[in-house]
């Protein structure tokens, strides 16, 4: 199909997604899948989605509940009753995807688990999103992304040197798990295309936030001890942080010898390419303090436009 054919068709068209989850986690994972063109039915209690509540919400239409549901269908369904549950089976039998953000052990108890749900569906994918995952002695914690953040070690690496802990500016873990199942299901639907049988994804909060804490575990695993917070620094090249201009701030990453050299001719400091304490990123890493002080004396006399 040439581009001016009209529309393409969308990766994931014809495929149809039960989404039987709550507030940012699942919903953001389900709605990536219907941007990629699937069919996603929402499936709420009696009361709705709870983000349907959040502040700045004006009875049910709520910026926050649009923000990772858009593209969906909804209906309501309560599981808690039979009629409800007899419902949520008959969709599952004809479903590609359920995803699912319950506690570990609710679904089952529902019998609306992927065992109960892959017996007449043996190619559906079931991915189960919660706090700490499907096993382990935490399981059965709910989960919520500020403590996942403080469990996985994020906050004790986010602010400022000798500061309290500080929580990243956006969910990283709630939107991480969402990516992490989106991945898993991508995964399982072309296992799928191989063997026609399904598969179940599990992840959680707290593996997303230890999973993408990369440079933290190279820190501690290097031998360099425990990660501690750098404000804007990075933990393996200097400089690379937001520094201070005439009329604010702004970032700069020169994270390799050849940028940095270009770095400081720009700033009129080619022999900091030379000096001890700056020749290599090990060495501008263990100095980054001295280095942007010295940048900063440079750029806090000109305007971030300069």
């Amino acid at each position: 199909m040439s581009p001016n054919d009209g529309p393409r068709p969308r990766a994931l068209a014809g495929l149809r997604v039960l989404d039987v989850t709550q507030v940012m986690a699942g919903p953001f994972c389900a709605m990536l899948l219907a941007d990629f063109g699937a069919d996603v039915i929402k499936i709420e209690p009696p009361n709705g989605d709870s983000t349907r509540q959040m502040a700045g919400s004006a009875g049910q239409e709520s910026h926050s509940f649009n923000a990772v549901n858009r593209g969906k269908r909804s209906i309501i369904v309560n599981l808690k009753v039979h009629e409800g549950r007899q419902t949520m089976l008959r969709l599952a039998r004809s479903a590609d995807i359920v995803i699912e953000n319950y506690r570990p052990g609710v679904m089952s108890e529902l019998g609306l688990d992927y065992a109960a749900l892959s017996v007449a569906n043996p190619g559906l994918i079931y991915a189960s999103i919660s706090g700490y995952g499907q096993t382990g002695p935490y399981r059965s914690k709910g989960g919520f992304d500020l403590i996942a953040q403080g469990v996985s070690g994020i906050m004790s690496v986010t602010g400022e040197p000798g500061g309290p802990p500080v929580k990243c500016g956006v969910p990283l873990t709630d939107l991480g798990a969402g990516l992490f199942a989106l991945a898993g299901i991508l995964a399982a639907l072309h296992y799928r295309t191989r063997t026609g049988l399904g598969q179940q994804v599990d992840t959680s909060l707290l593996e997303a936030g230890v999973a993408l804490s990369v440079w933290e575990a190279t820190e501690y695993f290097s031998g360099r001890g425990i990660p501690a917070p750098l404000g804007s620094a990075h933990r393996m090249s200097a400089p690379y942080q937001a520094i201070r201009c005439a009329d604010g701030y702004i970032t700069l990453g020169a994270a390799n010898n050849k940028l940095f050299g270009r770095l400081c001719t720009l700033l009129g400091h080619p022999e900091w390419v030379e000096a001890p304490d700056f020749v290599d990123d090990t060495k501008r890493v263990r100095n980054r303090d001295a280095l942007a002080q010295l940048i900063e004396s440079v750029t806090a006399t000109r305007p971030r436009d300069h």
